[in-house]
């Protein structure tokens, strides 16, 4: 049902449909409406969110003051929250949407599970994940010399 949005996605893009349709079936399907917080910064990971509708601001409060820090924006075919899936931190920004936001939520057992195989199977599956934290990493740092 959502293996298409699924294959759209860059870091699921490279898995074949039988990989997709596994991954698609422990999918559940939300919708925001705008203002309303889908992550919060300091909270637990349980979840992945794969952006189908919409754009959301990604922000983060780094002063006592409690002064918003943009990080940026992020709309359909892009996936949040994976980072505090990888190292079990708390999330480290908040995710609020924009205008109307439809997203496909993949729980945190199941994304493990799902990493877990592929990497086994597929290094490909790994190397792409890793391609999408570095492209972040990249923007956050060319942010950080502006």
């Amino acid at each position: 049902m959502y293996e298409d949005a699924l294959a759209r996605v860059d870091i699921f893009s490279g898995l074949g449909k039988k990989e997709l349709k596994d991954l698609a079936t422990y999918c559940g399907e939300s919708t925001y409406p705008p203002g309303t917080v889908l992550l919060s910064q300091g909270e637990q990971g349980l979840g992945l969110f794969i952006l189908t509708k919409g754009i959301v601001r990604i922000t983060r409060v780094n002063s006592p003051d409690g002064a918003e820090q943009v990080l940026g924006t992020a709309g359909a075919e892009e996936v949040i929250g994976e980072m505090a899936l990888l190292d079990d931190l708390p999330r480290s920004a908040t995710v609020t949407a924009v205008d109307e936001v439809t997203v496909l939520k993949l729980p945190l057992w199941e994304f493990r599970r799902f990493l877990r195989r592929s990497l086994h199977s597929d290094p490909d599956v790994g190397l792409a994940l890793l391609a999408v934290l570095s492209r972040r990493l990249r923007k956050a740092e060319q942010r950080a010399l502006e």
